[in-house]
């Protein structure tokens, strides 16, 4: 008996969250989680809780802006080595954006594995913005080639990190980050104090930065002064920005 081939699979966007704009102007691109190595079909609820308040938060906000919001389904749940198949399937989807949309910016926003994908995949035309929430990176390797961060280079670009995080490793995202600082000034990573890899403690803080960030990158909204001071400062202070309680709150969004 011979093997089995492999089927051929295609990633696809969802429909977008809320009402579509009548006419688009931006689009957030929102990429879950996934595996370091798997061939399965990812999870019809691998879109995550967070994922999900992240859709509604951006949807809401950008509404008047014309932004359309939809998450990635992936074809493979694993990022599979070399193949990097989620960063695969999201430079896919921001093509897809342009197809349907026309040349509008991109954000893409990425959580865990998919914070990877979102960074791996930021160099695509269409991307001027990156947000990446505990994402998932390799372990340093003398004899691998390490995260390329090139690719980011005039791109905006927020990483977010519990620093309780036992899931995926913040000194690694902020290793990358200071990386990405010195061939891109506009890279900034707050740290979110005692809080894991769902950031639960903290979550309306996030959504909220989140939400200011893209608000800025997309559509040249005027940004809180924590993020304008995080993009503005030399490494390391810009890098390890705390994400302060009850942020967001005046915030009118």
């Amino acid at each position: 008996m011979g093997q089995q081939a492999t089927p051929v699979r295609t990633a696809r966007l969802a429909k977008a969250v809320g009402p579509e704009p009548t006419t688009v102007s931006g689009a957030v691109l929102l990429l879950p989680g996934g595996e370091e190595v798997s061939a399965r079909r990812p999870s019809l609820i691998q879109a995550t809780a967070f994922v999900r308040s992240l859709g509604r938060r951006f949807a809401r906000a950008g509404r008047a802006e014309g932004l359309a919001v939809h998450t990635v389904h992936y074809r493979y749940r694993g990022w599979n080595g070399s193949e990097a198949h989620l960063a695969g399937d999201a430079e896919w989807a921001a093509d897809e954006v342009v197809r349907r949309y026309g040349d509008v910016p991109v954000c893409l926003v990425g959580l865990d594995m998919g914070g990877r994908a979102a960074l791996r995949a930021g160099g695509h035309e269409a991307v001027n913005s990156v947000i990446a929430l505990a994402p998932w990176l390799p372990e340093e390797d003398v004899a691998a080639a390490a995260e390329p961060v090139k690719q980011l280079v005039g791109r905006r670009v927020l990483i977010v990190h519990g620093t309780n995080d036992e899931r995926t490793d913040p000194e690694l995202s902020f290793r990358l980050a200071a990386r990405a600082k010195k061939v891109n000034r506009d890279v900034c990573r707050f740290e979110v104090h005692s809080d894991g890899h769902g950031l639960h403690q903290h979550r309306d803080e996030v959504l909220s930065l989140a939400v200011d960030f893209v608000m800025g990158a997309l559509f040249g909204c005027s940004v809180s002064r924590p993020v304008e001071d995080a993009l503005a400062a030399p490494p390391p202070i810009g890098l390890r920005m705390p994400l302060a309680a009850g942020f967001g709150r005046s915030l009118r969004r």
